[in-house]
């Protein structure tokens, strides 16, 4: 049953466009009891289709969400794992890659199906059913779930996999659990199962009379946004936007995972919006009329909690393959390919532009932004680098096509806000589930889908605890990754929404235990010694002039290297006319918690349903 799974997999390719591509680019994998005899032994006699081995199970499927992502959805691996622990380790990355709608496969191990030598080691028994396991937690987070009881409900299986992992509205995690007796047994599959399968990825068109009623309200607007998605690289619609927008003038924003739809040059251009927005998209979001969502999923953060869009008439249009994504906000719903949807617009709308007055306004908000982006490049402190100086120096020193790469901390609303994408990869934010130790793991896999790029892995020292042996796995496979570690001692971004709710920052900061509290000296971590034994070259750097040193000395560097700089805690880049819903305590017997449920109660007025 395994070989079959394996020599059905390796044979299956998509197409979109006319261009042709294999859709797995191999296994990444750790055995155990579970797969080694069955999944292992198949890949061993397999030929042509490589086996990648990880640190680290969580690792590995961020590692293949990341190749999935810079590879637009049209590409992606597998990953197997033992039963047990092996397999629930992957549940975090299950998730991730669901809530990103990125596709994954997914090949755990699972206990035996003839039950007679049970409980096996690593499984969980119920008192109340055998039909349970711990691969059962993969339901909730996957897209689709099956357990593969008997070798011949394999074909099913697979072919119900590929359907979904292929779907522009349905794709995300696939899990397969299989059960390792079952793995080894033999059955007469049909030799039609192993044949070469191309699964064309459609671009569906959008309903004809919702699509001339969207036109109609966008010629109608005054005050129009497009909200640009994540939707806009899959379907690989950037250029299309871009004619969209100079054709209309209407403004541009981005969601995180959006951004880079348009270059930060482009005219219409406004930057990040929502929560870590600029001041000039949060400002036009709150006055307009129409907001076009393309490709977007209308995250808290992208709204601002719903108190982004304050128009009392405001009306939606939301471009969208996903259904549940285009109804959302009670827009019309443009069902379908973001790329062909915008080209139909740009017919049914016309000669439609914005008015001159608006046109002005947008240019008099990128001049301001840029103008702030250079103040908070240029912030320095004794205390150590600051954040924003430390993105400066990067946005100097990349190369268009490099990739910046982040997950977690502060870092992200930072780079949402201030960073000059050039181009539609060169940003890479896994930010839909905002998942610590995604960086180093996901650094692979972009660096993997495209070694042509060089790739720059920001990570906070506190994501980098939770998966830094993903290093040896860069050197294991000849993936060349530039990391940068921001030192801060703690958990910077949660200290600070801390002392914002009244907290203190308590629990945030990695000090010594003293006197029953922990309020002693920094946990000494040498993190240059720990990315070194790793295999990488690593340097510690202080100051600006040091960290621009090292960044030359590490482009040249044939293999992974790390600089870790000693970053200053307390200088933050400001939010800009946008809040967030973090509820706080109602009662409490703090003064600054009271303090901020009273500023919460004014804020929390502002959201709104939108019917």
């Amino acid at each position: 049953m395994s070989q079959a799974a394996i020599a059905f997999l390796k044979n299956q390719y998509v197409e979109r466009d006319g261009q042709e591509t294999q859709f797995f680019a191999g296994v990444w994998g750790i055995f155990g009891h579970g797969n080694v005899a069955g999944i292992g032994q198949a890949l061993r006699q397999q030929t042509g289709f490589p086996y990648y081995l990880c640190r680290n199970e969580q690792a590995m499927t961020h590692t293949a969400a990341a190749y999935a992502k810079l590879k637009n959805r049209l590409q992606t691996f597998i990953c197997t794992t033992s039963i047990g622990p092996g397999a629930t380790n992957m549940v975090t990355g299950a998730a991730c890659a669901t809530i990103n709608r990125l596709p994954l496969l997914l090949l755990p191990g699972d206990i035996f199906a003839k039950r007679g030598v049970g409980p096996v080691l690593q499984q969980l028994e119920s008192e109340f059913t055998q039909d349970i396991g711990v691969n059962d937690v993969f339901k909730p987070v996957s897209r689709y779930w099956d357990r593969i009881n008997r070798a011949d409900q394999l074909p099913h299986a697979l072919l119900e996999a590929m359907r979904v992992l292929t779907s522009p509205a349905q794709t995300g995690t696939v899990t397969l659990a299989m059960p390792q007796d079952v793995q080894t047994e033999a059955f007469d599959y049909p030799a039609a199962l192993f044949e070469k399968r191309v699964w064309t990825i459609p671009r569906a068109l959008a309903d004809r009379h919702l699509l001339a009623r969207a036109a109609e309200w966008i010629r109608a607007a005054k005050a129009p946004l497009i909200v640009a998605g994540g939707g806009v690289h899959y379907s690989e619609a950037n250029h299309a936007l871009a004619r969209f927008a100079a054709q209309t003038g209407i403004p541009v924003c981005e969601s995180q995972a959006g951004k880079g739809a348009l270059p930060f040059d482009h005219p219409q251009q406004l930057g990040a919006v929502g929560v870590t927005g600029t001041p000039g998209a949060n400002i036009i979001a709150r006055a307009a009329d129409v907001v076009i969502g393309i490709g977007t999923r209308y995250s808290d953060f992208t709204t601002a909690s719903k108190t982004a869009f304050q128009n009392p008439d405001v009306r939606f249009i939301n471009l969208n393959v996903c259904e549940l994504d285009s109804y959302k906000h009670s827009a019309i719903p443009l069902t379908g390919d973001a790329r062909i949807g915008l080209e139909e617009l740009a017919a049914a709308v016309g000669d439609y532009r914005v008015a001159p007055a608006y046109t002005a306004a947008i240019c008099q908000h990128r001049a301001a932004w840029e103008t702030e982006v250079d103040r908070l490049y240029g912030l320095t402190s004794e205390k150590g680098i600051v954040q924003s100086e430390l993105v400066g120096a990067l946005d100097r020193f990349l190369q268009p096509r490099d990739v910046i790469l982040n997950a977690a901390g502060s870092l992200p609303g930072d780079l949402h806000k201030l960073w000059r994408t050039r181009d539609p990869k060169g940003y890479h934010m896994e930010y839909g589930y905002s998942t610590m130790g995604y960086e180093i793991a996901g650094g692979i896999g972009a660096k993997m889908a495209d070694p042509t790029r060089e790739v720059y892995v920001l990570v906070g020292d506190g994501s980098y605890q939770m998966m830094c042996s993903e290093i040896a796995t860069s050197i294991q496979e000849n993936v060349k990754l530039n990391i940068i570690i921001m030192d801060n001692h703690g958990f910077s971004s949660i200290g600070g929404l801390s002392k914002a709710v009244g907290c203190e920052g308590f629990g945030t900061d990695y000090k010594i235990r003293q006197n029953g509290e922990l309020k002693g000296d920094y946990v000494p971590v040498d993190f240059t010694a720990n990315a070194a034994s790793w295999g990488a070259n690593a340097v510690r750097v202080h100051n600006r002039k040091e960290f621009e040193a090292a960044l030359i000395r590490q482009r040249a560097d044939a293999r992974t290297s790390v600089i870790v700089a000693e970053v200053e805690k307390e200088i933050r880049v400001p939010g800009y006319e946008s809040w967030w819903d973090v509820a706080i305590a109602e009662v409490s017997e703090m003064e600054a918690v009271k303090s901020a449920r009273t500023k919460y109660e004014e804020e929390v007025k502002r959201e709104r349903l939108f019917l």
